[in-house]
């Protein structure tokens, strides 16, 4: 069994910073790439941010510069640093774990958090 569980959302004035957490756990053979979603009310989720193991990150466009994904290297905790927030920013935002887990190694399976809520006051 896998987990996935975020954490650290809350309300934050724009302009300001928050750092949400996000825990994978559970019987994995590897995991492939973690992205961080969003997604406000009456709009589509979206992809934020993601990190593979080698390092390599993307952003979507609107928080390039501003977000930041990282992973802790002794376990697998990943974080999104987000600074000068904009009311926009305001969303579930959901934690993505691409694993193949032990009891099927041969295939790959996303796995969903259940979301933490971001708000941004203007």
């Amino acid at each position: 069994q896998v987990h996935v569980m975020e954490s650290g959302g809350g309300l934050v004035q724009a302009g300001g910073s928050l750092t949400l957490s996000c825990d994978v756990s559970g019987s994995i053979f590897s995991l492939n790439r973690v992205g961080w979603y969003r997604q406000a009310p009456g709009k589509q989720r979206e992809m934020v941010a993601s990190i593979t193991p080698g390092g390599d990150v993307d952003y979507e466009d609107s928080v390039r510069g501003r977000f930041t994904i990282s992973r802790d290297g002794a376990k697998n905790t990943f974080y999104l640093q987000m600074n000068s927030l904009h009311p926009e920013d305001t969303a579930v935002y959901y934690c993505n774990a691409r694993i193949r887990p032990l009891t099927d190694a041969l295939s790959e399976y996303d796995y969903w958090g259940q979301g933490t809520q971001v708000t941004v006051s203007s």
